[in-house]
């Protein structure tokens, strides 16, 4: 009996060693497989649709050395004219995920959309600075995603995701905040990483008078 007790102790040691080798893995020598982007494409709510948003996402990570890795921008797209949805959770792998300072972001989808690890201080851009917020002289919280919170896209009807990413004009992005706060009367909105509040439109100015920059969150899948 000792000695199966001693197997017992020995063997949970083990498991115990492991899973603290992979937790470490993930925090200090993980490459960066989330952030958010640095700057907006140039036509705000317009990103040449999901494909030129993830080419967005390629272009800024290869500059960062981190390219190549199946970039996604996590972003839905509503069903228009007929089209077939596409949520933004199923576009961006299965994780983990870490940002430019090897923070673990998330371990899988589940979490992502559950007790996360997202805030202004660990929702980095590409090369690992801080996203602007308040108190900041600028706030750039108001991330696109065009998502519910839990990652699918909105209901057709109301336009939430300029017209699925290709308009920088009318319409609207559904935004989260990536710091975890605003002045959002919905308590539970305000706290939201991926779904706070439409913008009143798609153009630049509309985007930063509610907090925004046209910024969105970009996901390796590999």
């Amino acid at each position: 009996m000792k000695t199966i007790a001693l197997r017992g102790i020995i063997a949970a040691s083990l498991a115990a060693a492991s899973l603290a080798a992979c937790t470490n893995l993930y925090l200090t020598g993980s490459p960066t497989t989330f952030f958010i982007t640095s700057t907006n494409p140039g036509k705000a709510g317009d990103l040449g649709g999901l494909a030129g948003a993830d080419a967005y996402c390629e272009k800024l990570a290869s500059a960062a050395g981190i390219g190549g890795r199946g970039w996604r921008a996590y972003l839905s797209a509503q069903s228009i004219d007929g089209s077939r949805a596409v949520n933004a959770r199923d576009r961006i792998g299965n994780g983990p995920w870490v940002n430019a300072k090897g923070v673990v972001i998330a371990l899988n989808v589940a979490e992502l959309h559950g007790n996360n690890n997202i805030n202004k201080a660990t929702a980095l851009t590409e090369s690992g600075a801080v996203v602007p917020a308040r108190p900041d002289p600028e706030n750039k919280h108001d991330i696109m995603t065009g998502s519910q919170p839990d990652g699918t896209a909105m209901p057709s009807g109301q336009d939430a995701s300029c017209r699925n990413w290709t308009s920088s004009t009318t319409g609207g992005a559904m935004s989260g905040h990536h710091n975890r706060t605003g002045t959002n009367p919905d308590p539970i909105a305000n706290v939201s990483w991926n779904s706070s509040h439409i913008s009143p439109g798609c153009d630049m100015p509309s985007l930063v008078r509610v907090g925004g920059a046209g910024l969105f969150y970009c996901f390796a899948t590999k």
